[in-house]
């Protein structure tokens, strides 16, 4: 009696497979920081504004992938909880800065150590020829998506 064969496996995917790490990742961050009650782009924002230097909408935006109209909302509600400030650049009435207020740095830095907590586990074990090209391969898609 013949079996039917089963069809072959999908060609794997470098870009599906780092589409699932990003939703695994951003479901198990939104978890770990839930008693802040943020959102992942609102952590995003934070995480990118942790050094403590003020980003312009658009540098933040660049930043954290996000156009700064998509940015807008995340920054209305991040400004609203009082975590950030928005004022203008002195000398550029034009310009809009986004700073971290105090919660803004407290939030910020429970972020920060977070974050690097999850990474410390996610790759611990590797090797740095390892993690040097996993940074290769994202700097490139990076490059990639970045318009010219």
């Amino acid at each position: 009696m013949n079996t039917p064969s089963l069809p072959p496996p999908p060609p794997r995917s470098a870009l599906l497979a780092l589409q699932r790490a990003t939703h695994a990742t951003l479901h198990l961050i939104t978890t770990e920081l839930a008693d802040l009650d943020l959102t992942a782009a609102e952590i995003n924002a934070l995480a990118n504004l942790a050094d403590g230097q003020g980003r312009t909408v658009s540098a933040l935006g660049a930043a954290v992938g996000s156009r700064p109209t998509t940015l807008t909302s995340v920054l209305d509600r991040l400004e609203r909880r009082g975590h950030i400030t928005r004022g203008r650049r002195p000398g550029d009435r034009r310009t809009v800065l986004v700073e971290l207020t105090g919660s803004g740095r407290e939030a910020a830095a429970v972020v920060t150590r977070t974050l690097a907590g999850l990474e410390d586990r996610a790759l611990a074990g590797l090797s740095a020829q390892d993690l040097a090209g996993f940074h290769a391969v994202l700097e490139k898609l990076v490059e990639e998506g970045t318009p010219t």
